[in-house]
Formats: structure tokens, C-alpha cells, sequence
């Protein structure tokens, strides 16, 4: 399930992982899922928020994560993305204008978060995020990437609406299969 070579993630989201498998659990069963998938280099030498790691070992962590919630992969993969974004926030904060919410950070997130991410470190390559408004209410996201993880952007687009207090008037939903390697996400707000 997992053949992604060369590519990618930035350490953020390892961290994240790690202490949102901690609230959900705790910091033994993020230990015990790390030795059974022959991670446990990771132990010892921890993941570190600015550094880079293989995709491959993040999508090994999720899958075995939620299979030890017991629930589907797409809806572990939503409920970490959610989880993530006020840290995420926080850590890239310098790419986020003040006076930005939910919308404006979705028409923006590819070029300025993105972009500012893979400047800063150029070993990292978040997809390509193609935004589209139609009217004033709608956006339209393309998520094209071999890691197959709309779940996760499906996440982080509630987690934006949560931590912008818009949850009751924003909508998302998936135009496609959740693990596709195109997806379309569709936003309505109200």
C-alpha cells in the first residue's frame, strides 16, 4: 500500500501524529506501534519538527493508528487533520495573514503555506492544491497526490472551520472516492 519512494514529509506532521496518537491513547501505544512496524529507530532518535522523513513511514503509523482505533483509515486520516490545525497554525503562522479565515486560508494555502514550506526546505513536497471558486460561496479543491490522503485534507479544512468558530456555516464533502490519488473537495459556505 505504501510504495512511495523519495518522497517526503515535513517533520511537523510526524510530531503531530505522535502526540495525537498520545490524546487518543497514550505515549506507550505510539512506542508499541512503532516497534511492531519496525520503527523503533524512532524511539531513540525521535522525529524533529523542522527535519524531513520518509512519506512512507507516516502512511505505516496512520494505518496501524487506525486500526487500532478500529476505524476506517479516510476517517482516521480526517480526525488527525482536524486535530492538527491549531498547531499548525502556530508553527506556520508566518505564512497566514492575520486577517485571514477559513475561506481565505483555503484560497491561499497552496501557494503560501505550501510554497513557504517548500522554500524553507526544498526536500519537502506538499501536493499541489488546486483551488477554484465558483461564486461567492463555493470552492472547489483538486487534491492530486500518489499519497492518497484526502482524508487528512478533508481535516484540516474542518480543523480551519473550527478554529475560525465557522463550523455551522461551512460544508465540505469529497466529489470522489477518499482514497483516489485525484480527489475534488467541495466547500459551501453559508
Amino acid at each position: 500500500m505504501h510504495t512511495l519512494t523519495n518522497d517526503s514529509m515535513h517533520g511537523s506532521i510526524f510530531v503531530f501524529l505522535k502526540r495525537f496518537v498520545e490524546y487518543r491513547h497514550n505515549y506507550n501505544t505510539w512506542v508499541d506501534i512503532l516497534e511492531r512496524e519496525g520503527l523503533q529507530s524512532r524511539i531513540a532518535a525521535p522525529y524533529q519538527m523542522n527535519e524531513v522523513y520518509p512519506i512512507s513511514e507516516l502512511l505505516t503509523i496512520m494505518l496501524a493508528a487506525s486500526q487500532k482505533q478500529g476505524i476506517r483509515y479516510d476517517v482516521f486520516q480526517e480526525s488527525f487533520g482536524e486535530f492538527l490545525v491549531p498547531d499548525l497554525l502556530l508553527v506556520f503562522k508566518r505564512f497566514v495573514h492575520p486577517s485571514w479565515r477559513t475561506y481565505q486560508m483555503l484560497q491561499h494555502i497552496g501557494s503560501h503555506m505550501h510554497g513557504g514550506i517548500r522554500k524553507e526546505n526544498d526536500k519537502t513536497n506538499p501536493p499541489p492544491l488546486h483551488v477554484t471558486a465558483v461564486g461567492k460561496n463555493i470552492l472547489i479543491i483538486d487534491y492530486h497526490s500518489r499519497r492518497r490522503m484526502s482524508g487528512f485534507a478533508i481535516g484540516i479544512i474542518k480543523g480551519l472551520a473550527g478554529y475560525f468558530d465557522e463550523s455551522d456555516r461551512v460544508r465540505v464533502a469529497s466529489a470522489t472516492e477518499p482514497h483516489a490519488e485525484r480527489v475534488q473537495i467541495r466547500i459551501h459556505f453559508l
